[in-house]
């Protein structure tokens, strides 16, 4: 059974010991929760889905970058730096809002089987678990089980978020197909200068041109409005408000570091 994985720019080991989760296999089964460096937390982007672009816009920048098959994905920028993520503190927590849905998953991922139905093969997604994640115990953490075997609130809001991915992923292809006919994604450059000597300059990076989405006629407008895309775009385009967010963040923790 094939599990969909999602390259979120983690740097823990890849996942080499996925399983179909069982509630009597991993009867015993803990999560560490909290957000760090050792589970792969900094990072300065992650994969968000149009799913839940209402909720990380409120929080985030949300870019477009291509990924290593030349696909556009969308991002959540979380830093400027290489491995920053500006909303981790040092106690395990993330200072936001909304966590995006790839990192509240936890080492769940989604599989799929084939199901015999009415004669017919039908493929459902089902849920695995990386049993070589490092949020893996068998001794802290959150139970992913029930003492008599059913869900823990744990998995559940763990399912929740698995179905933010899978259906998010679902849109992705005809959402940028749609932006790309209508003419709206251009390359952006983000310049960042904090001081005289530090500043940062963030490229490779795509967005929702407001030009383009303003010239729009009435037509276009509409067909992206009946598919639910307008609204994507407009969220996309209002995100970008968020970088002095960012800025703001990062002049903090320069302040802290110097105190």
């Amino acid at each position: 059974m094939a599990a969909l994985r999602f390259s979120s720019g983690v740097n823990y080991a890849p996942m080499t010991n996925t399983a179909l989760l069982d509630n009597v296999a991993h009867k015993d089964l803990r999560v560490r929760i909290g957000y760090s460096a050792e589970f792969g937390d900094d990072v300065n982007h992650v994969l968000v889905f149009p799913t839940e672009f209402v909720f990380v816009q409120r929080e985030y920048p949300i870019l477009f970058r291509k990924d290593t098959n030349g696909d556009l994905q969308a991002v959540a920028l979380l830093g400027f730096g290489k491995d920053e993520n500006l909303f981790l503190d040092e106690n395990g927590g993330w200072q936001a809002r909304y966590i995006p849905a790839i990192q509240q998953r936890g080492p769940f991922l989604i599989g799929f089987r084939e199901r015999d139905v009415d004669g017919e093969k039908v493929r459902e997604p089902v849920v695995h678990v990386d049993l070589d994640h490092p949020r893996i115990s068998e001794s802290e953490g959150e139970p992913v089980f029930l003492k008599h075997g059913g869900n823990s609130p744990y998995l559940e809001h763990a399912n929740r978020m698995l179905q933010i991915i899978y259906k998010g992923t679902e849109h992705l292809r005809p959402m940028f197909a749609a932006f790309e006919a209508a003419g709206l994604i251009e390359e952006i450059d983000i310049d960042v200068e904090l001081d005289a000597r530090t500043k940062f300059k963030l490229s490779g990076y795509c967005t929702i041109s407001e030009d383009a989405l303003s010239g729009l006629d009435g037509a276009k407008l509409q067909s992206l409005n009946q598919a639910g895309y307008l609204q994507l775009a407009m969220l996309v385009m209002n995100s970008l408000g968020n970088v002095s967010w960012l800025i703001e963040l990062k002049n903090r923790r320069r302040a802290a570091s110097r105190t």
